[in-house]
């Protein structure tokens, strides 16, 4: 990557609500030349791993809404999570990366994202990395 600012999102909650923001965060940030890593952890890899990162789904506080959202979002055609990280690879510098501990914590083979993510990497390469970021956010 160069010398542009670094943009780190901790991504945790995998519910839909909350991977949205950190894939919009993400492309947009990636669009503004800003060095952006999605950092996987628990929850994230685990949904990753099975498939279901794009699920539209909610805290149970806000299920009431769930039919009137998942409407909205298809008529006014929102991407897909996975559609907006390839976006956001294609239009800047962004890259994903999965916790090694997050990976073996939530019992998820690193084969099951190698092909998803940019690397996998031990906490403390990821903290080292993060070092200096202009901004970092934990979602």
């Amino acid at each position: 990557m160069s010398s542009a600012p670094r943009f780190i999102i901790y991504a945790h909650n995998a519910t839909y609500d909350k991977l949205h923001q950190v894939a919009t965060l993400g492309l947009t940030a990636a669009a503004m030349g800003k060095e952006v890593t999605v950092v996987l952890l628990f929850w994230t890899i685990k949904k990753l791993a099975e498939g279901n990162i794009n699920a539209v789904d909610f805290p149970p506080e806000y299920h009431a809404y769930h039919d009137e959202v998942t409407r909205l979002l298809s008529e006014r055609k929102v991407p897909k999570i996975l559609e907006m990280f390839d976006e956001a690879k294609k239009i800047g510098q962004f890259r994903i990366v999965a916790c090694s501990a997050g990976l073996e914590y939530m019992g998820v083979d690193a084969d099951a994202v190698a092909k998803q993510v940019d690397e996998v990497m031990g906490l403390p390469a990821i903290l080292a990395m993060a070092t200096g970021a202009e901004t970092t956010l934990f979602i």
